[in-house]
């Protein structure tokens, strides 16, 4: 294959990017910053500089490049991750001004596919139960707070946009619903480490429930529904078992040798990071279960435990 990366230099997209490159394809990394060249270049790929919102100049980059498969993970959010809705705005723009942009320019170019980088969270926030989720069910009418519909929208506007595509017979085109990432060298799991060692990342008493995909997981769905996905299917893409983020921060303190972390309340945690607190008390496991029998896909840390272990070179 000949793939274009669009956000090759994002949490997800590096770890695709040597993925691919160690599996013999050739790899053209899009990124918008000049500065990450070089960063593409050594990783093996074909470095390629445009800026998703401009039409015009990302059509003649993609056709430049030249791709035969487009994976868009364009996304624009802060390192060390949003705590507040404002923090996924400019995110909210790419997911919907951005996948039209890199969509129009993967057909102009005559690519085969493309794959989108989607969320769990187009099923929605909140309290969504304990049954996982699957690819077959309903998403949530509506978000329990006006701020968060912007957010839940964009995710499944850049879903619409791709299966709209592929049912007009335009580009064949797969959405991919991934969990929380996690990695080695994903920015926000190194600030938590750090934030947990110095014991300033507190704990909130909740309920929630989130599905989790370590990053080479997540890179290894990607590339397979690359090859072997169904066209105009939606695939979640998350590890086996659910877990609440104070279990996870737990650990995390376990391993490290640091201290329990402690817990605030929740009034502070809202008034300090309030989309931060709607991610940590979200109730939503997912299954992924059709991405394993589909993709013939299985995750290599099926489990925070595994990947953690990975993380913190306790494996």
């Amino acid at each position: 294959m000949r793939v274009l990366i669009a956000g090759a230099t994002g949490a997800m997209g590096l770890p695709l990017v040597h993925q691919l490159v160690a599996g013999g394809h050739e790899v053209i990394g899009l990124t918008r910053s000049p500065a990450k060249q070089q960063m593409l270049t050594q990783a093996g790929a074909t470095a390629v500089v445009a800026d998703a919102l401009d039409r015009e100049g990302l059509t003649q980059a993609v056709r430049h490049a030249a791709p035969t498969h487009v994976v868009h993970m364009l996304t624009a959010l802060p390192k060390n991750g949003p705590l507040r809705a404002a923090d996924v705005t400019a995110t909210n723009t790419l997911r919907i001004e951005g996948t039209r942009n890199l969509l129009q320019a993967a057909i102009a170019a005559g690519a085969q596919r493309i794959v989108g980088e989607s969320l769990i969270f187009a099923y929605g926030l909140g309290d969504l139960g304990s049954v996982a989720k699957t690819e077959a069910d309903a998403l949530q009418v509506r978000e329990p707070h006006p701020s968060l519909q912007p957010i839940v929208d964009a995710v499944r506007v850049l879903e619409d946009q791709l299966l709209q595509a592929n049912g007009q017979g335009q580009i064949e085109a797969i959405p991919l619903r991934y969990g929380g990432t996690y990695g080695p060298e994903n920015p926000s799991t190194l600030y938590m480490l750090r934030m947990v060692r110095r014991r300033l990342l507190p704990l909130v008493r909740s309920n929630g429930l989130t599905s989790l995909i370590h990053t080479f997981d997540a890179a290894a769905a990607t590339i397979a529904a690359l090859t072997v996905g169904k066209p105009g299917e939606i695939y979640n893409i998350v590890d086996d078992e659910p877990v609440n983020f104070n279990d996870l921060f737990t650990l995390m303190a376990q391993m490290s040798g640091a201290p329990p972390p402690f817990f605030v309340p929740r009034w502070l945690m809202g008034a300090l990071a309030p989309y931060l607190l709607t991610v940590l008390s979200t109730r939503l496991p997912v299954s992924n279960a059709k991405a394993k029998q589909h993709l013939h896909w299985t995750p290599r840390f099926p489990t925070y435990r595994e990947g953690l272990q990975q993380i913190l070179g306790k494996a």
